[in-house]
């Protein structure tokens, strides 16, 4: 046993912060049932032993016109190319009603970066949804990937832009578009995109307008366990300035079908340990999400690794692209929840943190 671990599991019990360091010794040291008994106690500060959560949801994708050109994505069409689409408001109104159909209780919306669209495009499309649908399901309007490009093409600050939204009705602007946060990651896979410093920039003014945020991460690309640790302490820093207003984490996995990237997957156990470790070191963040979306059954054994909550998802074409599966049904994802020792319980679409304007 590694001469440090017995410190530092001392210090989980404390509810003391872990270190970089301490999380790099459980990652490289601990043993599966060490990081699931340690990320437990974890857990256990913020939710009751033996439960998890779950909501049904769909990701909605309005377009696949991007101008990004992500080598891990199997989804995106350059402008001009055969296949691509820009959906009507009366297509996604049908798409939205087939998900509610469903039993869905919230719609995401993913559409990478479509260079005709403006700020005044997505604001009137928000509208006039919130406008039709009333309280009947809850929209993640969008991404903050999404939200940086479209502000930029429209040439506004990210506080008018964001200001702009909220006016709208936008609720919700998610931490999608993130994968790894690292600038060196993101030369190597969609240098066009974006730094990591203008991504928080952005954030920060969508929280500042009184708009819901979430954090996410996807792993199994090229990057190492440092640049995984880089994007976590980057996020649990910037949790910390903005008081704790990013309502959740959710991880999932890099799928490689159909990218130019290529690549295999992240083996389960590998997934799980990382769930462990991001419960562990995000210690600001409430509910650590795992992802049926590209683990399905699997990762309902996420929840012993720390994770409270997790979707089930209905569809999600930019993943599916790249070989995620969607199963409805559901009742088998719920039976592999109560496999792993929790009770699924439904919930609501999450509230904002306290703090918002």
């Amino acid at each position: 046993m590694h001469a440090d671990l017995d410190r530092i599991a001392a210090r989980v019990h404390a509810g003391e912060r872990l270190s970089r360091t301490d999380a790099t010794t459980l990652w490289h040291h601990a043993s599966d049932d060490d990081l699931a008994d340690l990320a437990s106690v974890s857990r256990g500060r913020f939710h009751p032993p033996g439960k998890a959560t779950w909501v049904v949801m769909a990701i909605l994708n309005y377009t696949n016109v991007c101008v990004a050109r992500c080598d891990y994505c199997a989804f995106y069409k350059f402008p001009g190319e055969s296949g691509t689409y820009l959906l009507s408001f009366e297509e996604i109104c049908r798409r939205v009603d087939g998900v509610i159909a469903l039993g869905g209780q919230l719609i995401g919306f993913n559409g990478g970066f479509h260079p005709d669209l403006s700020v005044d495009d997505y604001c009137n499309l928000f509208r006039r949804l919130h406008e039709h649908y009333g309280e009947r399901v809850a929209f993640y309007e969008m991404t903050i990937a999404e939200f940086m490009f479209v502000t930029k093409r429209s040439h506004m600050s990210y506080a008018e832009s964001a200001q702009r939204f909220k006016e709208a009705g936008t609720r919700w602007i998610t931490g999608g578009g993130a994968e790894i946060l690292t600038d060196a990651f993101r030369l190597r896979h969609s240098p066009g995109k974006y730094r990591v410093e203008d991504y928080y920039d952005a954030q920060r003014a969508v929280l500042d307008a009184g708009i819901g945020s979430t954090a996410t991460m996807v792993i199994g690309f090229d990057e190492d366990f440092e640049e995984r640790m880089e994007h976590l302490e980057r996020l649990r820093s910037f949790q910390d300035e903005v008081r704790g207003r990013l309502a959740s984490f959710l991880c999932w996995t890099y799928k490689p079908g159909n990218t130019e990237l290529g690549g295999g997957e992240v083996p389960t156990r590998e997934y799980l340990r990382h769930l462990a470790i991001c419960r562990l070191f995000l210690d600001n963040i409430v509910n650590i999400r795992a992802s049926v979306l590209t683990r399905n059954e699997d990762a309902m054994l996420g929840l012993r690794f720390g994770a409270n909550d997790f979707d089930l998802p209905t569809e999600d074409e930019v993943t599916q692209k790249a070989g995620a599966t969607v199963s409805l049904d559901f009742d088998r994802i719920l039976a592999a929840a109560r496999r792993a020792g929790f009770e699924p319980v439904q919930r609501q679409p999450f509230a904002r943190p306290a703090g918002y304007p």
